[in-house]
């Protein structure tokens, strides 16, 4: 089989410019979250800990979908490296600050991704996109309401241990069977 094989046939297309810049920045966000979540295991905080280890995962589950739907469509992939990643914080309410921060810049990549599929009219593109957006509103609603949670607290964290030992924030991702596949398999 010659090397020529072995490349995938379909040109690049901006949609697949900004797939490729995506998983880079999923893998980010999974790296940013276990930053956070190693700060609160080391602060005693095990169910901040626990929830910002879940989001990590997930970040990297939605890296691999994206890597998966990019080998169904026939498209060359590159895996990247991450970017930086904060890990120095004085008080908790930074963390989910950041997270939420984090959370609306990946929104604002998913519209920017999908009105490119929209425009180069890839339907398919623009499907799979709209698990994405759906996500992203649940990413950004619980994220927030972590937040609330937190100033609400006023610096009482065994409150906001409580609230994430009873409430389930952040795991409607995990049973969702409307994602799309995983590349290797969801974690």
């Amino acid at each position: 089989m010659s090397v020529m094989a072995l490349t995938k046939k379909n040109p690049r297309s901006k949609f697949y410019e900004l797939l490729q810049e995506q998983v880079h920045n999923e893998f980010n966000a999974s790296q940013q979250y276990i930053a956070l979540a190693v700060w609160f295991d080391n602060q005693d905080l095990p169910q901040l800990a626990k929830h910002f280890y879940k989001q990590s995962v997930e970040e990297r589950n939605h890296a691999m979908a994206l890597v998966q739907y990019m080998l169904d469509t026939d498209h060359h992939i590159d895996i990247p490296g991450t970017g930086d990643v904060r890990n120095d914080f004085t008080k908790v309410d930074e963390l989910v600050e950041l997270a939420l921060e984090q959370e609306k810049e990946v929104a604002a990549d998913i519209k920017t991704l999908t009105k490119a599929a929209r425009e180069e009219d890839d339907f398919m593109g623009e499907q799979f996109m709209q698990w994405f957006l759906k996500e992203q509103v649940e990413e950004i609603s619980q994220m927030s309401s972590l937040l609330n949670v937190i100033k609400r607290a006023n610096g009482n964290l065994f409150e906001v241990e409580q609230f994430l030992y009873r409430d389930s924030v952040g795991d409607a991702g995990e049973s969702d069977a409307t994602m799309p596949p995983v590349a290797g398999g969801s974690l």
